[in-house]
This record gives structure tokens, sequence and C-alpha cells, in this order.
């Protein structure tokens, strides 16, 4: 498959929009939760570019191997801490949003191991990472062949 569109190229206005969220979450998150989450919605979305990209962001950071690997079984993987494992279920949640949104026991788990304001930039940042995963998936974006 070949990629069917540079989005950039064709409207750089509505792609620096995007970014700019992006930006904007990258200063508000940690980043190594961040790329938790980033990894888990695609995961979820199969959005191998973004997958990619993440995961090698996420090793140069200093993430384990072992811990990216469990991110696909984070449910049932003792390692990640209570704030990791609330935020990767509400990833799960927001990106599989179903008729009835969010769960309300993930919204308060969410809720014990993050402030107000923690949330919200949450809900950014699997907002935007959903947006990209979206992007890449529809313009068949591919991982670099190394």
């Amino acid at each position: 498959m070949s990629e069917r569109m540079n989005l950039f190229a064709v409207v750089p206005e509505g792609y620096a929009a995007v970014r700019t969220l992006e930006t904007y979450v990258r200063s508000r998150v940690e980043h190594r939760v961040l790329e938790l989450i980033k990894i888990r919605a695609s995961i979820l979305n199969g959005c191998s570019f973004c997958l990619d990209m993440h995961a090698r962001d996420a090793l140069a950071a200093g993430e384990t191997p072992l811990r990216l690997m469990a991110v696909a079984a984070w449910s049932e993987s003792p390692l990640f801490d209570e704030r990791e494992r609330a935020a990767l279920a509400l990833t799960d949640a927001v990106t599989r949003l179903g008729e009835h949104g969010v769960p309300d026991d993930v919204w308060a788990a969410t809720r014990k191991e993050w402030s107000e304001e923690e949330t919200a930039d949450l809900i950014l940042a699997i907002a935007i990472i959903n947006t990209w995963n979206r992007i890449a998936v529809t313009t068949r974006k591919r991982p670099p062949a190394t």
C-alpha cells in the first residue's frame, strides 16, 4: 500500500492547527504517561506509524521494552502504577468511545489519581493521538523501514 496523501502538503494550516494542540499537550502531560497514552491508543486504532514513532520516542526517553510490550495488556500487567493505570483506562474508554461514553468507574479512578486540570489535559492528550491515528491510518502513512 502506498501513502494516499501528505496532509501537511495539502492543508498546511489545518495540519498546523492539529500540531498546536500536540504542542500544548506535550507541555502539560508527564512525558512517560503521554507516551503510554499514545502507544495504547495507537494499538487500539491499528496505527503502525504512530505506534512505531511513539515506541521509539519512549525508548529514547528511557522507557523499558518490557513495559512497552505490556501496554497491549496493561490491565493484566503489574508494571504500571495507579496513575498510569487510570490514564490507560481513560485512554481505552475515550478511544473506544461507546454508546454510553466513558464509564463512571473509569472516570472515578481517573479523578482519584489526577487533578481536575490534569484530567482535562489527559482528555486532550487522548483526543490528539486519536486525531493523529485517524490521519495516519486514513492516508496510509507508513513507519520508516528501519
